[in-house]
């Protein structure tokens, strides 16, 4: 299950990198992007640390990481 979380961090990771990239000339691109790549770095590193990996088994964190997940997926397709 923790991969599963890191798979979504990674991908939110890339998402922001591409939309970093492929968006250069737009205003206020890298407060954008940002917050995508902030929560993939984040994301990821919380399944590196011992203790949160126990926290992120439960069944409303898992929820709750979903609901976060899809909404981070719309907002970076939307941006």
């Amino acid at each position: 299950m923790i991969n599963n979380y890191r798979f979504a961090a990674y991908a939110l990771l890339a998402i922001g990198l591409i939309n970093l990239r492929y968006q250069t000339g737009n205003a206020n691109n890298l407060n954008t992007s940002s917050v995508l790549i902030g929560l993939g770095i984040i994301g990821l590193l919380i399944t590196f640390i011992p203790p949160l990996k126990s926290f992120l088994l439960r069944k409303s964190i898992k929820i709750t990481a979903l609901i976060i997940f899809i909404a981070a997926i719309v907002y970076g397709f939307a941006i």
